[in-house]
């Protein structure tokens, strides 16, 4: 079992920064896929960002490429993610997902076995 905590959502106006952070404790190897999704109302949940264990590649949607940064801390099994310049169109509930396995790609959502509550983030014009 893996328990996910996200933390450092907030409202912004357009151009702001934020950075999200999540935390997760239980089984370490379950944490090894980490990603952030996020889901806003009447939509689909969409990858954001990843960073895997091990791994020194970052995947980013198209949609934040060159305005968000996913680090990760191995050693406090941790995820964060740096929100700069962002828009309304970034207006979501940001979520932290892990999973066990390796099938799926990062961005898929039903891959993933685990979820934090999320984070709420709100960027106003």
């Amino acid at each position: 079992q893996v328990q996910l905590m996200e933390s450092g959502g907030g409202s912004v106006q357009a151009g702001g920064s934020l950075r999200l952070s999540c935390a997760a404790s239980g089984d370490s190897d379950n944490s090894a896929r980490m990603a952030w999704f996020r889901q806003a109302p009447g939509q689909a949940r969409e990858g954001v960002a990843a960073r895997f264990y091990n791994d020194v590649r970052e995947y980013y949607d198209d949609s934040v490429r060159g305005r968000f940064t996913v680090s990760r801390d191995n050693a406090k099994n941790t995820l964060s993610l740096q929100m700069n310049s962002l828009k309304p169109e970034d207006t979501a509930m940001y979520y932290c997902g892990a999973k066990t396995g390796y099938g799926g790609f990062w961005y898929q959502a039903q891959s993933y076995n685990y979820w934090g509550q999320g984070t709420q983030v709100t960027v106003s014009s």
